[in-house]
């Protein structure tokens, strides 16, 4: 396989980008594990104009859930836990609006119906929630319950599929009571220090941590000019969580993927699962949208998986990784910015899918 040409259209293209402030970031792409494309472009800081680079790391916001994930199927395959616990009574949540009859799986593919703290399908902006509260009150999971535990369900359990935050975070608190241990810790054991993600890790925003990305976003004059540009260190809390805030390297991201794929990680039958969809979101059709295990799939009209992957976005971050296992090509991009990633991922799949026969296997 030749990304020659490609990866010639490919710098020129994101160098574009980056004089026009348009991305400030990473680009990764594999082709059966084999680096073909990598670039970084942008800024790292802006204040002082610290360039990114191959080695920044990186807030991948919502790709956090994936390493959530992971962890909930490692305790299923010890056999520590099982598709269809209730999670309000192992959780003690009974004198709460979540339903009784709400399990693991529901939590993992979407299909709760939990109300969520911020309604993202609804049109509600996460950074909102922290105009009331203070974003450095909420460092802990548990944290997290208040502002969700009482607001009514979207629908009954397993009735529907609604992308839901917080049923990460009620993850996460199944984690710690099993594990014994805080999230994070149980990450960084049995994920990052597994996998050999060595430069990976929950940083504060608060601290001061080498190579790592400040998110920022412009501020636009009415004819569209950048005036200047906002940070997001009050947009969310200081930390991450099980459904956030995670940072790591564009390769420390394609270590991970290949751990998974290969059976490091989870079983073989686990992982058969989570590249497998399993939940309807949404269809037309032309496509569907579906989720395993918080991993999504575009499927064309025949019901053929064209990729699966998981994203993230919020204010100052926007992040990517995906997956097309008919070429086994993986892409990695990372964004200190909240619309960084999306016009590229466009550019960078209709390469893939209209050459499909030249750089399939």
């Amino acid at each position: 396989m030749k990304f020659m040409e490609f990866d010639k259209k490919l710098e020129e293209y994101f160098r574009d980008l980056e004089k026009q402030d348009l991305f400030s970031g990473v680009a990764l792409i594999t082709h059966n594990r084999s680096e073909e494309f990598s670039g970084a472009y942008g800024y790292a800081n802006r204040a002082w104009k610290i360039p990114n680079t191959m080695n920044t790391r990186f807030d991948i916001a919502s790709i956090t859930k994936l390493f959530t994930a992971i962890c909930v199927l490692q305790l299923i395959d010890q056999d520590q836990l099982t598709f269809n616990i209730a999670v309000v009574d192992f959780l003690g949540l009974e004198n709460t609006a979540i339903s009784q009859d709400v399990n693991v799986f529901h939590l993992l593919t979407h299909s709760s119906g939990i109300g969520d703290d911020c309604e993202e399908e609804a049109g509600e902006v996460y950074e909102d929630l922290w105009k009331l509260k203070a974003n450095y009150s909420v460092t802990e999971t548990v944290h997290f319950l208040p502002q969700f535990f009482h607001k009514p369900a979207n629908f009954p359990p397993g009735r529907g599929c609604r992308y839901c935050n917080c049923s990460f975070v009620l993850l996460g608190l199944i984690i710690e009571i099993i594990s014994g241990l805080s999230y994070r810790e149980y990450v960084q054991r049995n994920i990052f220090d597994s996998v050999g993600m060595i430069h990976s890790g929950f940083f504060r925003l608060d601290r001061a941590n080498e190579n790592t990305a400040e998110g920022s976003d412009p501020l636009r004059d009415e004819s569209g000019n950048i005036v200047g540009w906002k940070k997001n260190i009050y947009s969310f809390p200081p930390i991450g969580s099980p459904d956030s805030g995670a940072y790591v390297t564009a390769y420390d991201l394609i270590d991970f993927i290949n751990a998974v794929q290969s059976g490091r990680l989870i079983s073989s039958d686990l992982v058969k699962a989570l590249t497998t969809p399993q939940v309807l979101h949404c269809e037309s059709e032309e496509e569907r949208w579906m989720f395993s295990y918080v991993l999504e799939f575009l499927l064309d009209a025949h019901g053929q998986i064209i990729f699966y992957q998981k994203d993230g976005v919020n204010a100052g971050v926007s992040a990517i990784l995906r997956h097309y296992p008919d070429q086994d090509i993986n892409v990695v991009l990372l964004s200190n910015m909240e619309d960084g990633v999306w016009e590229p991922i466009r550019k960078i799949h209709h390469f893939i899918t209209k050459d499909k026969k030249k750089v399939g296997k």
